[in-house]
């Protein structure tokens, strides 16, 4: 790797710490932005499975006994 030579000869919480922090505190704001973006979408995509699922079983129970009634008349 290219970057290994880079943190040759460094203490091992320059790597393990300072850098890590380094990031965090730089593109913090990037990572909650794109954390908070999926896990809105994920949230969104839960709520309309939800409510599919819950239109598709009011329609299967009304349409079902209607049509099993309707069944009967003929």
């Amino acid at each position: 790797m290219a970057g290994k030579g880079i943190f040759t000869g460094l203490p091992w919480w320059v790597t393990w710490v300072v850098v890590p922090v380094i990031l965090i505190v730089v593109f913090g704001g990037l990572i909650a932005t794109a954390l908070g973006f999926l896990i809105g979408l994920l949230f969104k995509v839960l709520i309309a499975a939800a409510l599919i699922a819950g239109a598709i079983y009011l329609v299967r129970r009304f349409a079902g006994s209607s049509s099993s009634s309707s069944k009967n008349d003929w």
